[in-house]
């Protein structure tokens, strides 16, 4: 039977048994040199190919001169070559009928459209004859568990790899090192660990995917710089999800400045990080915001992708005072509750003669560490509901009498509640004996609260199972006919099932006849334009109009207004629509990420929505209940909940509406680029909505 297409990548990719080092250096002191060397040095025992043309051996392995000398059924080809020389070599392996080969030089897409060329032409080169490309601009492969180095990475000087049940993959090389050295040093061993650079070929996702079957690999770690293959990403971490393997991921790019380093170093954008927060939490990903939480927070994610709700509760216990009171401190600035132990575990405990005090902290400082008191402690809270998880510090005696404070939680390994310790002094012993127990240990109370919080916060991946709520239909016809403007963009909200206010479209200059029509007074007039997208800094919005003289006043006074703002505006007449008033006005909204995909906005809207810029942003479309849950996460969601007196918002109304625009994400090749609804008016419980103003602007290139 033949090998699964799936199983050879993984084979020739991971764990090859034939590799070729293209470019293979004898001077031990150049980087052309380490493959080889490292191969051999971590214990490779397979069949390895020097390719120099002027020399017979390197490093005692016979050499042949070029790619075309090399034996048949090679799975590998490490290619160490200059930029320019690399797609010389991509056609000769190619064309020898190598299954794969990695690429380690940079000067490709990363360098501007002459380098984008460049990594075009290896691409479609490789592709002509089935071989698959690792980089360029990739520091290689490295498989612990096979005993297999195929890198160039400085880390592998180290005398020996910890194998181990972590999979990384990595869209930085130099940091994929840095992880290792750091796993290493606290014992925290790697299945798998791949570079994949510009990722002309082999993508992350894709590499990803293939330790979803890998059976050493238990937890999966990502490090991005950005997002290029969204949908092989979500794919890859819904599979995972159903494989019990969480997706832990560290994303490049929180601020403009590492968005646009991020951008610089590998040639694609970085993106928004809202949208992209927004596609990890839909695809289930883990994401850590501490650099170091990234190895730390595996041992914390394991056996948690069955729960199904994020969870807020964390109860601490600590042997140092102070090092407790920084966690908890770590733990609310990061959105986290640590309540008190309730009376019912007081008494439990008081039961087993240790009495615990009421307050959030358990600080058994002054009783010293002893492990029956701390033991029984953390026992409790590890059987207590009143927490989701548990954190314990420890202080001084970790770094010399682990056995206090350090083995009573070793033995409480595998409880299923999520366990974490922040060890206060340096104590790498412990650490280690952490790590071997399968216990997520920390150096600093910033990176377990980080963790925590990505750990507790994860929801599994997004189902949107449920039907449109609107006329899509009659939505991609609206927009088809051409929704440039409010009056237009309202009747396609109207399609989707979001009530609108009620209105009508007037000429620029109406007759006397057509307002005294208007019964529903009082009303608010607007100009009608593609080209003012904000009528209210345009002067193009007046309220509160009486009858029908005052209309006929205010029509003309905004015609002038948008003629002084924007001379060349088209302008398409006035809206006219009754007032409304609710409860809360919020801004509801889609757009369509160049990386990530479709996304939901929902916030604080009117005029003042950018400049408090409370909003959520999801991956669309929406469920009802992630709807419900992006509102309720907003800052300014208890004045929807009848704040002070104030009467509740219709928050089920809102949650439809926002779920319903959201349906935009089912339309056939993205048709639509931004659409928003602001304000959009909700009324008291019962009461609905209403969408008073929008925007539609359509797709100008393919996504």
């Amino acid at each position: 039977m033949p090998e699964p297409a799936d199983g050879k990548l993984a084979r020739v990719l991971l764990s090859p048994a034939r590799v070729a080092v293209i470019g293979a250096s004898a001077d031990p002191r150049k980087t052309a040199s380490r493959p080889q060397r490292y191969l051999r040095k971590h214990g490779f025992t397979g069949e390895l190919y020097p390719v120099n043309p002027g020399r017979g051996e390197v490093f005692g392995e016979p050499a042949v001169a070029s790619p075309e000398q090399l034996p048949d059924g090679i799975d590998h080809a490490c290619i160490l070559l200059p930029t320019e020389a690399v797609e010389a070599a991509v056609v000769a392996c190619a064309e020898r009928g190598i299954a794969c080969a990695s690429i380690l030089a940079g000067g490709f897409a990363e360098t501007g459209p002459e380098g984008q060329a460049r990594q075009r032409r290896i691409k479609e080169a490789a592709q002509r004859h089935g071989m698959r490309l690792l980089g360029p601009n990739c520091i290689g492969v490295i498989n612990p568990v096979d005993r297999i180095a195929l890198s160039a990475s400085a880390a592998l000087d180290v005398d020996s790899l910890l194998p181990g049940r972590l999979g990384l993959v990595s869209q930085s090389g130099s940091l994929l090192g840095a992880l290792l050295s750091r796993g290493q040093a606290r014992g925290l061993g790697f299945s798998k660990l791949v570079s994949v650079g510009n990722e002309a070929d082999l993508g992350l996702g894709e590499i990803a995917d293939l330790l979803v079957d890998d059976p050493t690999t238990e937890v999966i770690l990502l490090f991005l710089e950005s997002v290029r293959d969204a949908s092989r990403i979500e794919a890859m971490a819904r599979r995972a999800q159903a494989a019990g393997k969480p997706v832990i991921a560290y994303k490049l790019g929180r601020s403009e400045v590492g968005a646009e380093l991020a951008t610089s170093h590998t040639g694609t954008l970085a993106g928004n990080d809202a949208a992209v927060d927004a596609f990890l939490d839909a695809a289930g990903i883990i994401r850590v915001d501490v650099f170091e939480g990234l190895l730390e927070a595996a041992a914390l994610a394991r056996g948690q992708t069955a729960r199904t709700r994020p969870g807020r509760a964390v109860a601490v216990v600590t042997t140092s005072g102070g090092g407790g009171a920084i966690v908890v401190d770590r733990l609310g600035l990061a959105g986290l509750d640590v309540p008190a132990p309730p009376p019912a575990l007081r008494r439990k405990l008081a039961g087993q003669g240790i009495e615990i005090g009421p307050g959030r902290l358990i600080d058994v400082t002054m009783a010293g560490a002893r492990p029956d008191v701390y033991g029984a402690i953390l026992l409790a809270l590890m059987e207590s509901d009143h927490a989701d998880a548990v954190v314990a510090v420890v202080g001084s005696s970790a770094q010399f009498h682990p056995e206090l404070a350090v083995q009573p939680i070793v033995e409480l390994a595998g409880r299923g509640k999520p366990l974490a310790v922040f060890l206060a002094p340096e104590a790498g012993a412990s650490a280690r004996r952490l790590a071997e127990a399968g216990i997520a240990g920390f150096r600093t109370p910033e990176s377990c609260a980080d963790a925590m919080s990505a750990v507790l916060r994860r929801r599994p991946p997004a189902e949107v199972s449920r039907r449109p709520f609107g006329d899509l239909d009659r939505v991609g016809k609206l927009l088809a006919a051409g929704a440039d403007d409010e009056a237009a963009a309202l009747a396609v909200f109207a399609a989707l099932g979001i009530p609108r206010i009620r209105s009508l479209v007037l000429p620029a200059e109406p007759e006397p006849a057509a307002l005294a029509e208007i019964d529903f007074y009082p009303v608010a007039a607007k100009i009608r334009s593609p080209d003012i997208a904000h009528k209210s800094d345009a002067g193009g919005v007046i309220l509160a109009i009486e009858d029908a003289a005052a209309l006929r006043r205010a029509c003309r006074l905004l015609i002038e207004n948008a003629r002084r703002h924007r001379p060349e505006a088209r302008i398409g007449g006035i809206i006219v629509q009754a007032m409304a008033s609710g409860v809360a006005e919020l801004l509801i909204g889609y757009r369509c990420d160049a990386q990530v995909g479709p996304l939901a906005v929902v916030g604080i809207g009117g005029t003042l929505a950018e400049v408090l810029a409370d909003v959520q942003v999801a991956r669309a479309p929406l469920s009802l209940e992630r709807a419900r849950a992006m509102i309720f996460d907003l800052k300014g969601a208890p004045l929807l909940r009848g704040f002070r007196g104030r009467a509740s918002a219709d928050v089920e109304a809102l949650a439809r509406a926002l779920a319903a625009l959201s349906d935009l994400a089912r339309l056939p090749e993205a048709a639509v680029s931004e659409a928003e609804i602001n304000p959009l008016i909700v009324g008291a419980e019962g009461e609905g909505v209403v969408a008073v103003d929008g925007l539609i602007v359509r797709q100008r290139r393919p996504v």
